[in-house]
């Protein structure tokens, strides 16, 4: 049994997604100790224990320390299972936990398995500290695409803190190989894609974000596509997204509102990142760069990418990909600083 420190690196719930994929894809039992140890409020949270319950379904693994707040848990799985799913995080506490941050703990494994398979999450779709769907189905999804994972993502409804309710549906195909990627630099000229939107809110809100965010990208160079749109969603919420391609590079940019924030603030935030982003001449952005470890170190082959930052994340990352399968990554590049990341 592999044991991993779950207070090592980054010290968050990446460790957990990315040690129990791993394990069902190998058939390595893992225990994990220290979950999320340095966080204000450690071990699991209803989003980290609803990917862990699900992959742990998706493989019939035997599962101990599976509750909220706890702090190890012992995982020894069997083969996966392709099929039809559903996860609602809601099952374990009412919250408004990441349908994203489940998704990446079964999707590898999924695709993986040697069938299609459908997965229904319900739960945060719009949630701080994870990926939005936006970012899902425009970013990182085109990303792994181009790897030969193309998996088809629909959002049903909107789900944002604290309410939650929002659902995601994802198809998820059996993948025989996976691709390597190298994509060092971006091919301009670049495509941007503005998105605006709200739910139970007032149109206005949408286009003061549009507004604010249009005049950031034009003074920046870029063209945009705009859309301005409402999510259906029982609870309140706001989001501005801006997806940026450059031939074969995807990078997204988000910023979601909150109570007193006022909508020109949401798209300022939105388009700092961009611009951060741009200044590095990288071809990925940040929170994408950790996403890819996996994919590359099961894709047939070396791959490399550079990253407008090389974060405590993105290495943490690395280090866990390395406990369980025979490959290894360079990075070259400070950390906080531009980089080039080689799996050799």
């Amino acid at each position: 049994m592999i044991t991993i420190d779950g207070s090592f690196g980054e010290g968050g719930g990446q460790i957990l997604r990315t040690s129990l994929a791993l394990a069902a894809i190998t058939g390595q039992s893992v225990a994990i100790e220290n979950i999320r140890a340095n966080r204000p409020k450690p071990g699991l949270r209803p989003q980290h224990l609803t990917g862990a319950l699900a992959v742990a379904e998706i493989c019939s693994a035997e599962l101990t320390g599976a509750k909220v707040d706890s702090t190890r848990l012992t995982f020894k799985p069997g083969p996966t299972r392709p099929g039809n799913y559903v996860f609602d995080v809601s099952k374990v506490r009412a919250s408004a936990g990441s349908v994203n941050l489940v998704l990446q703990t079964v999707l590898w494994p999924l695709a993986m398995s040697g069938g299609r398979s459908r997965v229904t999450i319900k739960g945060g779709t719009h949630v701080p500290f994870a990926p939005t769907s936006n970012y899902i189905d425009d970013t990182f999804l085109p990303t792994v695409a181009a790897m030969g994972v193309r998996c088809h993502y629909s959002i049903k409804a909107a789900g944002y803190y604290p309410e939650g309710g929002g659902e995601v549906e994802v198809e998820v195909p059996a993948v025989d190989r996976v691709e390597p990627i190298d994509i060092t630099a971006p091919e301009r000229p670049f495509h941007a894609r503005l998105t605006s939107a709200v739910s139970g809110l007032p149109t206005s809100i949408a286009e003061r974000q549009l507004s604010t965010a249009a005049a950031r990208l034009k003074s920046a160079g870029l063209l945009s596509d705009e859309i301005l749109t409402q999510y259906p969603s029982r609870g309140k919420g706001t989001i501005v997204f801006i997806s940026l391609t450059a031939g074969n590079a995807h990078a997204g940019f988000q910023s979601l509102g909150e109570l007193k924030k006022r909508a020109e603030k949401v798209a300022d935030e939105a388009c700092d990142e961009l611009e951060a982003y741009l200044e590095s001449g990288a071809a990925i952005d940040k929170h994408l760069a950790d996403q890819l470890i996996i994919p590359m170190a099961l894709a047939d082959g070396a791959s490399r990418f550079t990253t407008c930052e090389v974060t405590l994340h993105l290495l943490t990352n690395i280090a866990i990909v390395e406990q369980f399968l025979p490959v290894r990554f360079h990075v070259a590049g400070e950390l906080g600083k531009p980089g080039m990341i080689e799996r050799i």
